[in-house]
């Protein structure tokens, strides 16, 4: 499975990579990209474990791995970008939201902006904040992760 803490650890090391000096933009573009995909990544798992069950738990490893795989970067950012939506979801929800759409955002740029050029300082903070965003989000009550990981993979139907 792929941790998130991997890649995140990953993006650190894309940047660290050339020691004092300046990092290659392709390490940069990279370790952007690898951020985003921490994020994304995390969340899937997120999804797949509270809809299915998590490690441990008896549960279809094929019906999870359909749930993780069910998770689409546009659809989930166009949710996460919901406003009226995402201010029901406690604070550390809506700014993971915020912070998965600027990483979209940014990952686009990284992976497909020719004209684009990055910098070591915004790269690590950029970096920081998708740990600090991952972190936060862990730490929201069930009920609520389960709640964003519904509101992300289904349909919304009016009442």
């Amino acid at each position: 499975m792929i941790k998130s803490s991997d890649l995140i650890a990953a993006a650190f090391d894309l940047v660290a990579a050339s020691g004092r000096g300046r990092p290659r933009q392709a390490n940069l573009r990279r370790a952007v990209s690898t951020a985003y995909y921490a994020m994304f990544h995390c969340l899937a798992a997120i999804c797949a474990d509270l809809l299915v069950g998590g490690d441990g738990s008896e549960r279809s490893e094929p019906a999870w791995r359909q749930v993780y795989r069910a998770l689409e970067h546009g659809a989930a950012r166009q949710r996460c970008n919901r406003a009226a939506i995402i201010q029901k979801f406690p604070a550390e929800i809506q700014d993971f939201a915020e912070k998965f759409v600027l990483m979209q955002q940014k990952r686009h740029q990284a992976d497909y902006g020719p004209e684009c050029v990055f910098d070591k300082d915004t790269v690590l903070q950029d970096i920081i904040a998708a740990a600090e965003a991952i972190a936060k989000l862990r730490q929201v009550p069930v009920k609520d992760r389960r709640a964003f990981a519904v509101y992300l993979l289904f349909s919304l139907r009016n009442n």
